[in-house]
């Protein structure tokens, strides 16, 4: 076999679609970018952070799956932010911004606010009421507790890390699936 001939076979072999091929690629160009691996087959329970008189998010750090919803729950008479914000530049996010309103007790309606995030990622938030955002050395931007705020030490603020990985969406706190807690509420 000659060297021309062998080229021209080996290139007709490379641009003829073999059918898994195209079958993936096919579903490649019909699926919006990012959603093949991380869109759920089904609604899914959200998961719950719960706010409470300590001026603070109990579950401060929770895991969720692309598209899953975290809904804030404010069992405290006063009203609560949550507010995205960006830790390298201070930036707050204007899609990730809500408000609830204080819940007189037990037996009343619950005020809250729930976001989905469509990408995997990191997603900072603090409460605008009791936190503020401050520079530190170094150039990261955190947020501290106001200091005319009652409550613990700590500022109310907390993460939500977007994944798919099994181990840390395993790793929430069992209140993360109760959406009103017996015996939390407080003002």
């Amino acid at each position: 076999m000659t060297q021309a001939s062998l080229a021209s076979r080996t290139l007709d072999a490379a641009t003829r679609p073999l059918p898994a091929v195209a079958a993936l690629l096919a579903c490649a160009l019909l699926t919006p970018l990012g959603l093949a691996a991380t869109a759920p087959a089904h609604k899914l329970a959200p998961i719950y952070v719960h706010m409470n008189g300590a001026n603070m998010f109990l579950e401060n750090v929770v895991a969720v799956r692309p598209g899953q919803d975290v809904v804030f729950v404010d069992q405290d008479t006063g009203a609560h932010t949550i507010v995205g914000y960006n830790p390298l530049t201070g930036q707050s996010s204007p899609r990730f911004e809500g408000a609830v309103t204080g819940t007189p007790g037990p037996g009343h309606k619950v005020s809250t606010y729930a976001i989905a995030f469509s990408h995997p990622g990191l997603k900072f938030y603090y409460c605008s009421v009791h936190a503020e955002l401050m520079k530190e050395p170094g150039g990261r931007t955190v947020p501290k507790k106001r200091p005319t705020v009652h409550g613990f030490g700590d500022p109310m603020a907390g993460l939500i890390i977007v994944t798919t990985d099994p181990h840390l969406l395993a790793d929430n706190p069992p209140t993360t699936h109760e959406k009103i807690l017996p015996g939390y509420f407080g003002g």
